[in-house]
């Protein structure tokens, strides 16, 4: 598994040691990576706009296309929701 975001390196090992999470996050200040997979959208909040991560989800299959997508995640039930869509995706 990984993840990517805007935040620094830093910030993401010290996420991995407090969280003790066994997965790769790659750090994208740039918004290269995330603006391809189109998940550095334009969001608002209280009446203000700004870009920012829309939390996604996507599944690539072993030929690295997207196979399955999960848009605007929420965290409860969602280990749930991809680990049946990896099965799925290997015919499990």
């Amino acid at each position: 598994m990984v993840g990517v975001s805007p935040d620094s390196p830093k910030s993401h090992r010290n996420f991995i040691a407090k969280k003790e999470l066994g997965l790769t996050l790659l750090s994208d200040p740039e918004h290269e990576v995330l603006a391809q997979y189109g998940v550095w959208q334009l969001k608002k909040m209280a009446g203000r706009e700004y870009y920012g991560v829309v939390r996604t989800t996507l599944l690539i299959d072993p030929e690295g296309r997207v196979a399955r997508v999960w848009p605007k995640v929420r965290v409860k039930g969602h280990a749930q929701q991809v680990l049946a869509g990896l099965r799925e995706l290997l015919g499990d």
